[in-house]
């Protein structure tokens, strides 16, 4: 699915609601948590240690930020690419 169309179904879930880094912060921390969680995979943890639960959390992810970034009056495309030619240089 391409990146304008994930856009336009996150604002079909979410509506035009706009969060500031602050919250979105929040957010990407409690995602990030739960794939911790996943990692360490404690006891208590065990009935949500699924490859099940791994995916929806990358989901989450993904889907979130592209919203995320337009959130903060960024094209999310452009963002992208700017990550994809950072890792480039990076692996160089």
């Amino acid at each position: 699915m391409e990146v304008k169309k994930l856009l336009q179904l996150s604002r079909v879930i979410w509506g035009n609601q706009k969060l500031n880094l602050s919250q979105i912060i929040v957010r990407m921390g409690k995602v990030f948590g739960d794939i911790c969680r996943w990692e360490r995979d404690a006891i208590k943890d065990k009935n949500i240690h699924a490859d099940s639960e791994l995916k929806k959390e990358l989901g989450n992810i993904i889907f979130s930020t592209i919203r995320w970034c337009d959130d903060l009056g960024y094209d999310p495309e452009e963002c992208i690419n700017i990550a994809i030619n950072c890792q480039k240089k990076f692996q160089k």
